[in-house]
């Protein structure tokens, strides 16, 4: 199992993400502020449904994966708290912003210790979990908002460059999270500094198209049919749900943690494509985006005619542009397949699950979570610093260096390597199996 490296860019990414969670908060006041001075109850009602929502979801899975860690916490920003206390704090539901702290804390340390390696290994570490779950409230929280700001836009019938541009702008966003994903996944790869940027790039792009297509779809149906529209996410989730426990998935610890990832699989999966199981899924990625593609080809059907056949709309435009409208919609998923063929094409590394960084012996996987400790020997031959009868004393010579006739450090210390500590998010591994393998 190789040593995770923590370089400067992620280090980089990490801040960045930070910015962008704090920056989330601000805007998710200031709309909330809006709705209400502007008296839109019913928009004000959906959107901390959103927020309330996400943010329970996310508290639950950070809490459970505390739990199935029996509460090990080795930064300092998570020890200053009781068991008792960080319970209170995920009810409370600002217990993931201690996660970021310890993220924060951990990635300064591995640039300012004179063990970095140890450190970098644990920021990996953390950073892994903090990336599933910005994952899951991407698509719990950020995805379903920007639905809601299109269909508000689109039903206000002023459609400026400006609102275009921040749409444009939240789709990124949600894009970068995906992306942020899978840079985390490679760093299972045993050869990750082989792995051009452009990989990456690539996989923003197919994101990028798919999900702007699947959100702009969404959020035209909702505009002319918004009750139809709650109706339509209940059955697609319904479905879903059902084929993420055929799955058969094996991601959390407790048999409820399960039920809910696969109830959080299908959220995902209403979005985008997320892959839950090891082995060749390319059928199963097939079937899915054949039913994304006729999903979205029928929202977009039944907008167009709606808009060409309804007395009153909130705005009115010709046959051919709302025509034109919806094939360009169907147009953009069709083009996001083509980027991830090219990315499956040219880019993804098909790998078996021993070859990925992480593999642990069956005893490890049955002792602690995330953690495997490995010392080397003392050799007391190849060791320059100590004579025969220092190896052949020990016990003596380490009583006289404890009572301080020697100096501890200059005589034991001195031989010993750092312990190549070494830990594995069994999770991300997990997850890495599924898309690598």
């Amino acid at each position: 199992m190789g040593v995770f490296k923590y370089s400067l860019l992620d280090f980089l990414f990490t801040c960045v993400g930070l910015v962008f969670f704090l920056l989330d908060i601000g805007l998710d006041i200031w709309t909330v502020v809006t709705f209400y001075q502007e008296k839109a109850y019913a928009s004000l009602g959906i959107l901390l449904l959103f927020l309330l929502g996400s943010s329970v979801l996310v508290q639950a899975f950070s809490w459970l994966w505390y739990s199935y860690e029996d509460f090990n916490r080795e930064t300092k920003a998570e020890k200053c708290l009781s068991q008792k206390q960080l319970k209170l704090l995920h009810v409370l539901q600002l217990g993931i912003y201690f996660r970021h702290a310890g993220v924060v804390e951990v990635s300064l340390r591995s640039f300012f210790t004179k063990q970095p390696c140890i450190h970098e290994d644990f920021a990996v570490y953390l950073s892994h979990d903090l990336s599933m779950l910005r994952l899951i409230e991407t698509f719990s929280e950020s995805a379903p908002q920007l639905v809601l700001m299109l269909t508000i836009t689109l039903q206000r019938g002023h459609l400026e460059p400006v609102t275009v541009l921040k749409a444009v702008g939240s789709a990124s966003a949600i894009a970068f999270s995906m992306t942020m994903y899978h840079r985390s996944l490679r760093s299972f790869l045993p050869e990750k500094e082989k792995q051009k940027l452009t990989s990456s790039v690539v996989f923003f792009a197919w994101n990028l198209f798919l999900i702007a297509s699947r959100l702009t779809a969404l959020a035209l149906f909702a505009s002319m049919l918004p009750c139809f529209i709650f109706t339509h996410f209940f059955c697609s989730w319904l479905l879903l749900f059902f084929f993420a426990w055929r799955s058969k998935t094996d991601f959390m610890d407790s048999a409820c943690g399960e039920w809910l990832y696969r109830a959080t699989v299908g959220l995902i999966w209403y979005f985008d494509w997320f892959n839950v199981v090891e082995g060749r899924t390319r059928y199963r990625t097939a079937i899915y985006h054949g039913y994304m593609l006729a999903d979205i080809s029928l929202l977009c059907g039944l907008w167009c005619w709606k808009m060409t056949s309804a007395e009153h709309t909130y705005f009115q435009v010709s046959p051919l542009y709302a025509v034109i409208t919806a094939v360009s919609v169907v147009a953009v998923y069709i083009l996001g397949i083509c980027f991830k063929l090219i990315y499956y094409k040219y880019y993804h590394p098909n790998l078996v699950k021993e070859q990925l960084k992480g593999q642990a012996s069956d005893e490890a996987a049955q002792g602690p979570q995330f953690e495997t400790f490995h010392t080397d020997e003392i050799d007391f031959a190849s060791n320059p610093q100590w004579d025969q009868g220092d190896a052949d004393d020990f016990p003596q010579t380490l009583m006289r260096a404890c009572i301080g006739d020697i100096g501890i450090a200059d005589r034991i210390g001195s031989c010993l390597p750092a312990p190549e500590v070494k830990r594995c998010n069994k999770r991300m591994r997990k997850l890495a199996e599924n898309f690598y393998s």
